[in-house]
């Protein structure tokens, strides 16, 4: 490595790195689960999600089992590869989809570039199994980054191919995952201990060899050097990845970017990457409160966490859509919403009204969202999450018009509401004095005292007229108006003097 480059493969270099600012302001992107899942498109909520479908094809008792049995036939005479020529994409259509992407307000977007299942979404030389030779028959990634790119939007891209080591049953003779003919999709052949029970051994094997961490990274090296993304995102699997492929990775995509022109950035979960080297991801989960380092999370505008296209998957709410995303960024987060493309590239109606609903939101209040930071408390309201952190959306909650949600701008104060108020609206956290403050609650970092000459006026975004308003000690009172301009949430915009 030359002297010259910035970054060296140290974390103490590494943590020097910084989150880019478009980031900061774009709070929202897109990207999509698509490849060959997408083919049986089968993954019920009492199943594990519609990409791991190639895992639990193969363990009997499984629903994917019998599914798989009873629609394709038995495992070991149809095996997960031969789903591929099944994946034809013939209606997959990039600039649609980018378009779209810019319609609905998401400032990045991009794809899964190759998911636990091995098979790779551009053309690659690394790797025989991929969308421009099999399949499709296309560069997926390519022809998605030139679109997204020519739409003014920021290109990312995600990587899951870490778990590809012990995503199939390697081990088991009776299946073509154990044929070292495709272990180029399947991953090497290895078994550590053939007497481990079976629950286990799906996870507890040999270690990665040297062959297949140089193949790991090598697939990285080549999406960077073709298509030069703007963020990368990493699922779980980077944290069973030795220190020393995951410095020299992210040291080449650092000193790249300083090349390319780039402020760039990279996500991880867990504690797969130390404190500043990247941005932390809460999977189908948020923060709980307020925090004083930036996050994101990856949602899906499916209901039951599928990361893939389901036939039976339900969708979630507008209203649940927008307030997720209000609540992840007035906590110093940003949101990551995935949708699943059908087999042959078409787009669900459902998963489209999703996205459509957050962007009808977004061209109303999206001044409240981009650009925008966090106040010094995330908001007001009785209705709490039943924790915070990873695959916390399973303790979902219902917001109502007494749950509001702050945002800043320069001297603006944004109050979301997620629910219409009624007649008088009320923010319990601005307050005239401390002294009712102090006389029922003691809470004085809970609230914001200002005087009726700090309030230069206020209004409600989509609708063109100032509001009626009374500062009192007991909140900041605010006549609503008869008209609502959208659905979902509202947006109150206080300008201060």
């Amino acid at each position: 490595m030359s002297s010259k480059e910035k970054y060296k493969p140290t974390w103490n270099s590494l943590k020097r790195h910084r989150s880019p600012e478009w980031l900061d302001d774009a709070k929202f992107g897109i990207y999509y689960h698509w490849g060959i899942y997408s083919v049986p498109a089968f993954g019920p909520k009492t199943a594990k999600n519609g990409s791991w479908y190639g895992h639990a094809m193969y363990q009997e008792g499984t629903p994917q089992y019998k599914h798989h049995t009873k629609t394709y036939g038995h495992p070991s005479e149809f095996g997960y590869k031969d789903f591929i020529p099944l994946f034809t994409a013939e209606k997959f259509d990039p600039e649609e989809w980018a378009k779209l992407f810019k319609q609905v307000g998401a400032k990045f977007a991009g794809p899964v570039c190759i998911h636990h299942d091995g098979f790779a979404m551009w053309d690659s030389k690394v790797t025989k199994w991929n969308a421009a030779q099999m399949g499709p028959k296309r560069d997926t990634v390519g022809e998605m980054e030139k679109a997204i790119r020519k739409q003014g939007l920021k290109f990312m891209v995600a990587f899951h191919h870490a778990e590809n080591h012990w995503f199939f049953p390697h081990w088991n003779e009776n299946y073509d995952t154990s044929n070292p003919e495709y272990s180029g999709l399947y991953g090497p052949i290895h078994d550590e201990d053939s007497k481990i029970n079976l629950q286990w051994r799906w996870i507890h094997q040999a270690k990665p060899s040297k062959e297949y961490l140089d193949n790991w990274k090598a697939k990285i090296i080549e999406v960077l050097d073709n298509y030069k993304p703007d963020l990368i995102w990493f699922d779980f699997g980077l944290g069973k990845l030795p220190d020393k492929y995951k410095r020299e990775t992210l040291a080449y995509y650092f000193n790249n970017a300083e090349e390319w022109g780039k402020e760039v950035a990279v996500t991880y979960k867990n504690h797969n990457l130390p404190p500043n080297v990247g941005i932390l991801d809460y999977e189908l989960g948020r923060a709980g409160k307020l925090t004083y380092f930036k996050w994101i999370t990856d949602s899906s505008v499916d209901d039951q966490g599928a990361w893939s296209y389901v036939k039976d998957a339900g969708y979630k709410s507008g209203d649940t859509l927008v307030h997720n995303l209000v609540d992840r960024v007035s906590k110093n987060g940003y949101l990551l919403l995935n949708f699943g493309p059908k087999a042959n590239g078409e787009i669900p109606d459902p998963a489209k009204n999703c996205l459509l609903q957050i962007g009808k939101w977004l061209e109303v209040n999206g001044e409240a969202i981009y650009n925008t930071t966090p106040w010094f408390i995330a908001g007001e309201g009785k209705t709490k999450l039943a924790r915070g952190g990873t695959f916390s959306e399973s303790a979902e909650v219902k917001y109502t018009a007494k749950d509001i949600r702050f945002t800043v701008k320069d001297n603006t104060i944004y109050a979301i509401t997620l629910g219409w108020p009624a007649e008088e609206f009320k923010i319990k956290t601005l307050r005239k004095s401390y002294r009712k403050i102090l006389r029922y609650s003691g809470a004085i970092n809970s609230y914001y005292i200002m005087d009726e000459s700090d309030i230069r006026s206020i209004k409600i975004l989509g609708v063109d007229k100032e509001l009626e308003w009374e500062l009192t000690d007991f909140g900041l009172k605010i006549k609503t108006p008869n008209e609502k301009p959208c659905e979902h949430a509202y947006v109150f915009k206080i300008s201060r003097t």
